[in-house]
This record gives structure tokens, C-alpha cells and sequence, in this order.
């Protein structure tokens, strides 16, 4: 193994198969300013030592309460915000392994056609003023891509491989549906060919219905192109149908990662465990017991000591309260951070 593939199997025992991505020990800290010269005085833990990799043609998703870093720990992995410590080591096209955090403006440029995000809000992700043709094309018109002729067969290719007629391409996204918006966003983001894509909540803001025909595409994209996903949500259900891997975050710390079917069926986090019982059961015969967490969600401008779930774990004890659970395996695939982590037996989701 050659020193840049050690960089992307470092920090897991056993990492098979090829790693695109290896996020290592990633912070983001949002500084507290008060007074009139805006003195720090603390700062903001919005992403708190978080590790976890995403293989080639796989889609990891990412779960969590609202504000517990998802969003931001997306936008660090791609350097639309600057991360505050760690390491993110991506391999692009021609198989190069670089740490993107090391990177400057003109090396990162080089590879953003490999990276790509699509946004949650496919109103306010499109250019009101702008035809549909002039959306999709404008990646690659700034990453010299195509011109003219190509540049227009392309946007075509690129319409209809999201389901949408090519016929509509000069019109405006006022004339288009929530899902039909969310469709040109996802051909706007597959215009450079890119090997990984962030999708941030890609479909919470879509009724149910049209979810499950974005989710099918986004499917579908991926055998086609090859694609690897980072999908964040905070929908069990959906996180369950689209992810060959979970990761659950709190407070700005991942907790447990594991394979989807494993997470679901046998949780080994209590944080988990109490988010898989919220999860609806499809079936009025059986009931769920649902697990309500008491007190409220730590501040991570603020955050307790030792395991920041302690507060409001049923199964806290001593040692959790005074020291940090060291990100650890305990399974093939699976990685946790908890003390209790092989005493206790917790309860997954019903029907998984």
C-alpha cells in the first residue's frame, strides 16, 4: 500500500474496498465575539472531532436532530466553509489523493468538478433570471467544459437524463414544479461529471410522493455514473432507503456509524437508539415504544463534559459524565463512541 492510500484507510482497522473519501478528527468552531472591539470568548462546536470515510459508488448517509452539525460538517467536507482542524483526503479522477484542507484556491478549482452539492431548497437554489439551458450550462462554461454547439447538446443530454423534456429548456424555473426544479438542480450538479456528491437534504423541502421518484433518480444516477453520495437528512425513513452506511451525529460528534441494515436492526449508541424508536412502524397492529429523552439537547457553545449525551442518556454512569468515549470499532463497519457500548442491548427499529 503507497503512503497516499494509507492517507485514505487511516484512523479505521479494516477499511475494505476503495475509499473516495476519509474525513480524520474534522473541526468547525465558530467563534463568540461581544463588546465594541468583538473580543472572542468562546466558541461555537458546530463540528467536534468527527471521523468517518465513503467508498467509491457508495452512499453514506448522514442523520441527526436539526442543529446538530449536519449541514455544516457537508459544507466543511467540500470547503464551502474553511474547517476549523482536520483532514479531508479525496481521490479524484486519475486516482490522485490530496488533503483538501491543504489545498489552495487554485489547486481546490481543479478539482470542484469532481465535487459537487445539490441543495435542499430547489426555489431558492435556481436563478429566477436565468433559462433552464443557462443553469445547467453554467458549469461548464466556467470550468471550460464545452462551448457552442457541444455546450448546448450537452445541457440537452444532461435535461433528459433527469427525466425533464429538452423542449422546456428555455424556460424559466417559475414554469416548473418543486420536483421538476429539484430535477435541473441534479443535472446542474452532473454537468462536470463529478465521482462525489453532497446532497444536503435534498428532498425535504418535496411532498412524499415526489421524494421517492427524486430518491429513484438519484438511484439510478449513481449505477449509471459511478457516483458516490454524502446524503444528509434527518428522515429515517429516507436515510434507510437510499444509504448503504449510516452516520448519526449529536451535538457536533459523530456517535455510531455502521452498515444501514446493521444500524437499524441493532444500534449499539443509546443516541440511536432513542432516534430509531421516533421512527414510524407501517403497520397499525404493531406498536413502537417510543424512547423520550429527557432535558434538553446540549449547547455546543457550551457542551458537557465527557460524552456530550450523558445528560440525557437513560444509561448514563459516572465514567461517561468525567471522560470522552474514544471512536472505536465493534463490528465490521461499525464504529461507535460509548463507554457502555458492549454492556448494553438496545432496541432497533421495528420492521427494519
Amino acid at each position: 500500500m503507497s503512503v497516499r492510500e494509507a492517507d485514505l484507510g487511516r484512523g479505521h482497522d479494516a477499511v475494505q474496498g476503495d475509499v473516495i473519501l476519509n474525513v480524520q478528527s474534522l473541526k468547525k468552531y465558530f467563534p463568540i465575539k461581544k463588546g465594541f472591539l468583538q473580543k472572542t470568548v468562546g466558541y461555537v462546536k458546530a463540528v467536534d472531532d468527527v471521523s468517518f470515510y465513503i467508498r467509491e459508488g457508495e452512499t453514506f448517509g448522514l442523520v441527526g436532530e436539526s442543529g446538530c452539525g449536519k449541514t455544516t460538517l457537508g459544507r466543511c467536507v467540500l470547503r464551502a466553509i474553511e474547517p476549523t482542524e482536520g483532514s479531508t483526503v479525496f481521490k479524484d479522477r486519475e486516482g490522485r489523493v490530496s488533503d483538501l484542507n491543504e489545498l489552495d484556491n487554485k489547486e481546490l478549482r481543479k478539482l470542484r468538478r469532481d465535487i459537487q452539492l445539490i441543495f435542499q431548497d430547489p426555489y431558492s437554489s435556481l436563478n429566477p433570471r436565468m433559462t433552464v439551458q443557462n443553469i445547467v450550462a453554467e458549469p461548464l462554461i466556467c470550468n471550460g467544459i464545452a462551448h457552442g454547439d457541444e455546450l448546448r447538446s450537452r445541457v440537452r443530454q444532461l435535461i433528459e437524463m433527469v427525466g425533464l423534456n429538452s423542449r422546456h429548456m428555455d424556460r424559466y424555473p417559475h414554469a416548473f414544479s418543486g420536483g421538476q426544479r429539484q430535477r435541473i438542480g441534479i443535472a446542474r450538479a452532473l454537468a462536470t461529471n463529478p465521482r462525489f456528491v453532497v446532497c444536503d437534504e435534498a428532498v425535504s423541502a418535496l411532498d412524499v410522493s415526489v421524494q421517492a421518484q427524486i430518491l429513484n433518480l438519484l438511484q439510478d444516477l449513481q449505477r449509471q455514473l459511478s457516483l458516490s453520495y454524502l446524503f444528509i437528512s434527518h428522515d429515517l425513513g429516507v436515510i434507510q432507503h437510499i444509504s448503504d452506511r449510516v452516520g448519526v451525529m449529536y451535538v457536533g460528534r459523530m456517535v455510531e456509524t455502521a452498515r444501514t441494515e446493521d444500524l437499524f436492526r441493532r444500534p449499539r449508541h443509546p443516541y440511536t437508539e432513542a432516534l430509531l424508536s421516533a421512527k414510524p412502524v407501517p403497520d397499525p397492529r404493531r406498536k413502537s415504544e417510543r424512547i423520550v429523552l429527557q432535558g434538553e439537547v446540549a449547547n455546543p457553545a457550551k457542551p458537557p463534559s465527557g460524552c456530550y449525551f450523558h445528560p440525557r442518556c437513560p444509561y448514563a454512569q459516572e465514567i461517561c459524565k468525567l471522560q470522552k468515549p474514544e471512536w472505536r470499532k465493534v463490528g465490521e463497519d461499525h464504529f461507535v463512541a460509548c463507554h457502555l457500548a458492549d454492556e448494553l442491548t438496545l432496541q432497533g427499529a421495528i420492521g427494519s
